[in-house]
């Protein structure tokens, strides 16, 4: 999961590498922390938060598979 959400973040923001992504396990649930540069918070989250909910809505998909909640924060 971690390298998919590196992989899109990179493909959408300017500054790649400044992508960060970090991964915590809890019991049931993955959560995972996208860290990008304080300029392409904009590109990451999107009009109206359209990108960050396509990518939770990817991520959530692909974590089907694995049974397990899976989280995705955006942090500054």
């Amino acid at each position: 999961m971690k390298e998919l959400v590196e992989v899109i973040a990179k493909s959408l923001v300017t500054h790649p590498d400044q992508v960060v992504v970090t991964e915590t396990e809890k019991e049931n649930t993955l959560v995972l922390e996208l860290r990008v540069a304080p300029d392409d918070m904009g590109k990451i989250i999107g009009k109206q938060g359209r990108i960050a909910k396509a990518l939770r809505t990817i991520v959530k998909v692909a974590a089907t598979k694995t049974e397990k909640k899976v989280v995705v924060d955006i942090l500054q």
